[in-house]
């Protein structure tokens, strides 16, 4: 049997070098009596203390002092190719093994196989860096950090947000799901014919009746005639949703008891038609072509408690904020003012429209924001802060803003138009961005009202139509369309 002084090495040495030459690696920094795991020793069977220098099999490089990138060591993601499955394995072997593996210049076991196993293989390519090692992949230096480019763009790396496809914007109905027939229904810009209660139930004004739909059952309800000699210039809910009033063309206010069809009170104090109403908590204004508006309160028995004188023409535009202490008012005299509970005078006087104002909007996700809209000479949208009076934006619709709504599920507001192109609109805010256009009534949208729910809104035009849309989503979900028909309102047939 060989002994082992006398077995042949098992390395392949250099001409000139026998196999009783010591094999060791010294680092400068650890002591020779030291255990290294990197000091090899004792790889022959005998050494020679004679001999002044020492040699090793390999090379072993420093990181810190190394400079891979000269010799171009670490390689760029290379450009992949029409038909190429390379980026799609990158993709899986990072999500399987980690981001470590979806290198394609660092596979898996090439630090560890390039140090222990001598040469490289000559069957793989040089791009293939077999000697990189492990890197920080926050840093530029990786392929697929967010600081490099990335075969899928610029400055995308393998992360969540860029793996999950951008979220589709939200689709609106472009028809409407119900329409119902309306006959008499006015074509004036100045009347408010048309509500929606908190307990489903619509009102609408139609020449000298006002009629009660109710959506959960689409039952028709007559409420009230007001006789040959007067007519309905304008309806309004309280906000619980029991009572309604209705503003005459007598100037009288009129509170009815909408679940028993029964007249409660009437109010006078203006002189001529009382063109629009407003509730908040306990007080409800109304505002007239006599450019008066008058405070109501149902406690008291006196007609009304306050009388607000601003306006020089015809008010046709009210609506309280959403905590109830601020009131705003437009006019056909252009002018959005502003009044609190406190003052029997404007707080603020906003004079920038050129046409009447009747679209007025409190914003009910940002205290202090007001909207308003312009008609034909104005066509515009102003958006205000009620806390010092700045026009913070403003849009230039095309057309006459007949009325506002705020969504109460997302930041997003609908507008409704007239001339010259009928259409309802749908914004974004504050981007201003329109989500979508709508048309389908052949005359001026005058009329607007939001569903309890706040996903579906009704709007009313001179083409004796009532059309109904859904435009907003729920607070968790899209609202879905499920019905479709034409209803008829006022009429006992169905067409």
């Amino acid at each position: 049997m060989e002994s082992p002084q006398t077995r042949k090495s098992g390395l392949n040495l250099p001409a000139g070098m026998s196999s009783i030459t010591s094999l060791r690696l010294e680092t400068l920094s650890t002591p020779p009596s030291s255990a290294s795991p990197r000091a090899i020793s004792n790889l022959s069977s005998s050494s020679s203390p004679s001999k002044s220098s020492s040699c090793s099999d390999r090379f072993i490089p420093c990181r810190s002092s190394s400079r891979l990138h000269t010799f171009g060591l670490i390689d760029k993601p290379s450009p992949v190719k029409e038909g190429s499955n390379e980026a799609y394995s990158r993709l899986l072997k990072s999500e399987l093994f980690g981001s470590d593996f979806a290198s394609p210049s660092s596979p898996a076991g090439c630090g560890a196989g390039a140090a222990a196993g001598g040469a490289v293989s000559p069957m793989i390519s040089p791009s293939k860096n077999m000697l990189r090692f492990k890197t920080d992949h926050s840093g530029p230096s990786s392929p697929f950090s967010s600081s490099s480019p990335s075969i899928f763009g610029h400055h995308s790396g393998f992360s969540n947000e860029s793996a999950t496809p951008p979220k589709p914007p939200r689709k609106v109905p472009k028809t409407p799901h119900k329409v119902l027939d309306a006959p008499s229904l006015q074509d004036d810009f100045y009347l408010n014919l048309v509500d929606w209660s908190s307990q489903n139930t619509l009102a609408v004004g139609l020449g000298t009746c006002v009629y009660l739909w109710s959506a959960s059952n689409s039952k028709v309800t007559k409420l009230c005639d007001l006789g040959p000699y007067d007519g309905v210039c304008s309806v309004q809910w309280t906000k619980e949703g029991s009572f309604i009033s209705i503003g005459t063309n007598l100037g009288q206010v009129q509170i009815w008891d909408g679940t028993k069809c029964k007249k409660v009170r009437t109010m006078a104090g203006h002189q001529t038609r009382t063109g629009v109403l407003a509730w908040n908590s306990r007080i409800l204004a109304s505002g007239s072509r006599d450019r008066n508006i008058l405070q109501h309160d149902m406690r008291v028995s006196s007609d009304f408690i306050g009388k607000l004188v601003g306006h020089k023409s015809e008010v046709c535009g009210l609506k309280w904020s959403c905590d109830d202490r601020e009131l705003a008012s437009g006019g056909n005299d252009n002018q959005l003012l502003v009044w609190n509970q406190h003052s029997q005078t404007p707080t603020l006087r906003l004079t920038e429209h050129t046409a009447a104002v009747k679209a007025i909007a409190w914003s009910p996700h940002q205290s202090n924001l007001l909207v308003s809209g312009g008609g034909t000479a104005d066509r515009c949208i102003r958006f205000w802060n009620t806390t010092n009076g700045h026009q913070l934006n403003s849009v230039d619709t095309g057309s006459q803003v007949c009325n506002l709504a705020w969504s109460k599920n997302v930041n997003e507001l609908v507008s409704t138009h007239g001339y010259s192109q009928n259409q309802i609109m749908v914004w974004k805010y504050p981007s201003l961005a329109k989500v979508a256009t709508l048309t389908g009534h052949s005359m001026r949208v005058l009329y607007l009202a939001t569903s309890p729910d706040g996903q579906t809104i009704v709007t009313g035009a001179g083409d004796e139509t009532l059309r109904f849309w859904n435009i907003f989503p729920s607070m968790k979900t899209p609202a879905v369309v499920k019905d479709t028909g034409l209803w008829s309102l006022g009429r006992t047939q169905i067409r």
